[in-house]
């Protein structure tokens, strides 16, 4: 008869109970910083396609037939340079809040694992 074997998994239970304040508040500016980069490109990229698409013309064009004078005042400022301005002051204060709030989040843990005592995290291997 063959011996049959059993495979044997280990676990490790652990309990979290501190996440170190800089450390959370470097990831997350880290993760920001990845965000506001990602959200510049792709608004540099949207606004390549729609400006090769003549959808830019076409809007103001729209605007100037519906409401004119006041339509073509509306979008006369929707140039690359203002659109791309627009874009690095929201990836700016998106960089801000979310390494902020990163920070917070790391602080409210280590407030909430006073009370309750952590967070049980248990690893295993199969």
């Amino acid at each position: 008869m063959a011996a049959r074997t059993k495979k044997q998994t280990r676990r490790a239970v652990m309990r979290l109970v501190y996440i170190d304040f800089w450390s959370a508040l470097k990831m997350s500016f880290l993760v920001s910083l990845i965000v506001a980069a990602v959200t510049v490109v792709l608004m540099l990229l949207l606004w390549s396609v729609l400006e090769k698409f003549g959808l830019v013309q076409t809007a103001r064009d729209l605007l100037d037939g519906i409401a004119g004078e006041q339509g073509a005042a509306l979008v006369a400022d929707l140039t690359f340079p203002n659109v791309m301005t627009f874009t690095l002051v929201v990836a700016v204060l998106e960089l801000i809040v979310v390494s902020a709030l990163g920070a917070i989040a790391a602080a409210l843990f280590n407030l909430a694992t006073h009370v309750v005592g952590g967070w049980k995290v248990t690893f295993g291997s199969d």
